[in-house]
């Protein structure tokens, strides 16, 4: 199995949890917020709006496309601090994440 189909599983399985966790959104933020500048667009997307509506689109564009992927992600670290803080049970998809960064670091 190809490093681009493992990362497009890998994607589903978070779209699948993040749909479990009831953190999926049916309607996309204003255009203004997908666009900060900020890591994770941090000043105005929480992190799983981000997740869906910037990093999941992103990585499937490139896997569509067969473009070059990123070298190198570190997103689980930030995923676990931000659901410390959350009455949720984010395990699954915390592994999932570290999934990812693990495919896109080798």
């Amino acid at each position: 199995m190809t490093k681009r189909i493992k990362i497009r599983a890998v994607l589903g399985d978070i779209e699948a949890e993040l749909r479990q966790l009831q953190m999926w959104q049916s309607e996309a933020p204003p255009s203004e917020a997908l666009a900060s500048t900020q890591p994770f667009c941090v000043d105005t997307l929480s992190l799983p709006q981000w997740l869906q509506f910037v990093f999941l689109p992103r990585l499937q564009q490139l896997i569509e496309l067969n473009l070059p992927l990123p070298h190198g992600c570190a997103i689980a670290p930030m995923a676990e601090e931000y659901f410390k803080a959350l009455p949720v049970k984010a395990s699954s998809l915390l592994q999932f994440l570290r999934r990812v960064d693990s495919l896109l670091s080798i």
